[in-house]
């Protein structure tokens, strides 16, 4: 099984950020990840439209966009025209999933549902033939630098049969605590795409870092 690599921007240095980015590319990094919070579904504050442009400008590989907001759908139009090409929500956060994935598509984006640690894989079900990406946290959302939670290796293993069971190409991407201890367990598990932030921005060297993040699955024990 293929792995990839999406390095977080939550983590990166700012005032470095095309130079960060650069180094993500040369690393060998599939996806750039951005988080996208509004301070209400989660408890913290990041950004939006005008960074994702900015990101778009500055390298070429795909803008995996995660919204950990309230009523997600408000932004479908604005981050499809500023270059986002996955659109991740989390159904918790709005009333018609459906109708939402369905808008998503419509402009063009990839889309995708996120479940929090403790959501249940019932609110997949009735839509998993619609995804293209399936986010599993493994930490509560809202700050980077968290350990990751072991009890989701179990929940990887169900979506990944679930996502089987459908003949679902869709991507299973895992995100918080990925780190080069935790990440084989993930990938065992059926995950394919990991969002890496600290371990990634966090080093002083992030393309080596990407590196080691993709030897610790592809390493025999």
């Amino acid at each position: 099984m293929s792995i990839r690599i999406a390095p977080s921007i939550l983590s990166a240095d700012f005032g470095r950020l095309g130079e960060q980015l650069a180094e993500a590319e040369r690393g060998g990094a599939e996806w750039i990840h951005l988080d996208v919070m509004d301070g209400r579904f989660v408890p913290n504050l990041t950004f939006g439209a005008p960074i994702i442009r900015a990101v778009q400008r500055l390298t070429q590989l795909p803008l995996d966009v995660h919204l950990m907001v309230l009523e997600p759908e408000h932004y479908i139009d604005e981050f499809a025209e500023a270059g986002a090409t996955m659109f991740t929500f989390h159904p918790e956060a709005t009333i018609h999933v459906q109708r939402q994935l369905a808008r998503v598509r419509e402009k063009g984006m990839r889309v995708g549902l996120a479940l929090n640690p403790a959501s249940p894989l019932s609110l997949l079900e009735e839509v998993v033939d619609e995804l293209d990406l399936v986010l599993l946290m493994s930490v509560n959302p809202g700050f980077g630098g968290q350990h990751y939670i072991e009890t989701v290796t179990d929940k990887i293993r169900r979506v990944r049969a679930l996502l089987d069971k459908h003949g679902s190409r869709a991507a299973l991407e895992v995100d918080g605590g990925i780190t080069v201890e935790t990440i084989r367990r993930a990938w065992e598990a059926g995950a394919d795409t990991f969002v890496a932030g600290t371990a990634v921005f966090g080093q002083p060297d992030p393309a080596a870092a990407i590196g080691r993040l993709k030897a610790a699955c592809a390493t025999p024990v």
